[in-house]
């Protein structure tokens, strides 16, 4: 399996974790011009952009370590191009969550950085 095709598998299953934890997703591998989102959905009132991560081993780290202070930059940029183009409320609350595999191992990080 090459490494789109492994992304591709694992936000799959981020997307059955969180709809099962209660979110809804609303848009999966959202791209634009200022980046890409793996996940955008609804939950508890709030408007959630998720980066998803997997690592085979921690070889190279964590998958959480992966979403540095660059990454979440262009999460950021990624998420105004997304409110702005779908004229979604600035008002409407947002938040920005990581949700990392360690082989099969889930760990779901709500709020990881802010706006």
């Amino acid at each position: 399996m090459n490494k789109r095709e492994t992304g591709t598998k694992y936000e799959q299953k981020a997307a059955e974790y969180l709809e099962a934890c209660g979110y809804r997703i609303l848009e999966a591998n959202y791209r634009c011009r200022a980046g890409e989102i793996d996940l955008i959905a609804a939950e508890d009132g709030y408007l959630v952009f998720v980066e998803v991560k997997y690592r085979g081993s921690m070889y190279k780290g964590s998958g959480l370590d992966a979403v540095n202070r660059r990454k979440q930059r262009k999460i950021l940029q990624a998420a105004q191009w997304y409110v702005m183009e779908q004229g979604i409320s600035t008002e409407m609350p947002q938040r920005f969550d990581v949700l990392a595999f360690l082989e099969e191992e889930i760990t779901l990080i709500q709020d990881a950085f802010q706006g």
